[in-house]
Order: structure tokens, then C-alpha cells, then sequence
């Protein structure tokens, strides 16, 4: 849901940087690679290791900045088929990289506790349910139907994992992180179920 209103402010934003890395010869499909590296990195290194305040504050960063192969791509007029497959390839790099950092923090960084169990298990449901919901929608695609949208985009679930984090990091306690990946994990699992029926639905109907 945020991520179909947040593209027309992420175009304005990142305008300017993309005709400077347009005059540089810098292609859009090394603008993802970068991108890729950079929030693996910053996950691993950060969020894994327990840094919760710096580390959603860097990844945000990175990963509002994603978009900035798709203006570069257009402003120079090389959007293509492979592109944007290797866009969704990676983009699934990355947020297995932010779930499973955060996942593997909590076992890691905290005392066992039934609230440490709890956002484990959401946090591993999480990291498999959102590479879920991508795949609904590029094998719904290969069998000529489309399935997107539902209540837990790609942004969503990033935007509410990283606050979580970002909270509990300020000093908030764990149970904050638990319920944030609790509502990743049923979303996700939601938006998997919506992308069935839709895929569904439109199969019957051809």
C-alpha cells in the first residue's frame, strides 16, 4: 500500500541524483547491484549485530534509495525486461538480509524468554512469507495472470520491520519488535492468500 503511493516522491526525489550519475555513464543495473551489496552489508553488520538505532536509520536510507535505478532507467531511456528481473531478484537478497539479521539479533543479543520466543518465530515467519508474497505474484505471471497489490507490500513490510527495530533500539522493550514482526508475518501471509485468489480468479475467468 505505501509503496504505490510513495514512487511519485521517490521520482522527485531522486531526479537529480540520477541525471548526475546519468552524465557519470553509470547504468542502472549497476545502480541495483551497489544497492544490493550496500543493504546486505548494513543488515549483516548492523541490524545483525544488534545496532538498532544507526542501523534502520542507514538501511532506510539505502533501501528508499532502490528506486533510484527505475528514475535512472527512465531518465536515460534503458528500461528493459532483464532490468527489472534483476531488480526483483535482488530486491529479495536484501529483504532476506534485513529479516533474517533482525531474526538472527534476537536469538543472539537476548535472554531466553517467551517474548524472545515470540519474535523469533515471527521473525523467521517474516523472512519466509515476505519471499512468499514476491513469488505469488512472479509465478501467478508466468501462468499469465497477474496478482499484485494486498495489504503488505515490499515497503510496508520493510517500513514497520525497521521501525520496530529503531524503537526497541531507543530503549523500548523487546516485546515492541515481537508485535512488529507478528503484524510482517501475518500481512505477508495475508497478502499471499489475496495474491492466490486474485490469480485465481483470473485464471477461472480466461
Amino acid at each position: 500500500m505505501l509503496g504505490n503511493h510513495g514512487r511519485g516522491l521517490e521520482e522527485q526525489v531522486f531526479n537529480a541524483p540520477a541525471k548526475a550519475l546519468a552524465r557519470l555513464g553509470v547504468t542502472p543495473n549497476q545502480v541495483t547491484v551497489v544497492g544490493t551489496v550496500l543493504s546486505i552489508v548494513a543488515a549483516v553488520g548492523l541490524l545483525g549485530t544488534g545496532k538498532w538505532v544507526i542501523g534502520p536509520i542507514v538501511l532506510a536510507f539505502i533501501l528508499f534509495a532502490d528506486s533510484l535505478d527505475g528514475t535512472l532507467a527512465r531518465l536515460t531511456d534503458s528500461s528493459s525486461t532483464f532490468g527489472a528481473f534483476l531488480d526483483s531478484t535482488l530486491d529479495r537478497l536484501s529483504d532476506g538480509a534485513v529479516f533474517g539479521s533482525l531474526t538472527f539479533a534476537i536469538a543472539a543479543q537476548y535472554a531466553p524468554s517467551a517474548v524472545r520466543t515470540w519474535a523469533f518465530i515471527a521473525g523467521l515467519i517474516s523472512m519466509i512469507a515476505a519471499l512468499t508474497v514476491s513469488y505469488a505474484r512472479a509465478r501467478a505471471e508466468a501462468v499469465g495472470a497477474q496478482a499484485k497489490g494486498g495489504i503488505a507490500e515490499r515497503t510496508d513490510r520493510l517500513i514497520i520491520g525497521l521501525v520496530g527495530a529503531f524503537l526497541v533500539g531507543l530503549g523500548l522493550p523487546l516485546w515492541v519488535m515481537a508485535l512488529a514482526l507478528t503484524w510482517v508475518a501475518f500481512a505477508s501471509l495475508f497478502t499471499v492468500g489475496q495474491r492466490i485468489f486474485a490469480a485465481k480468479r483470473e485464471l477461472s475467468g480466461k
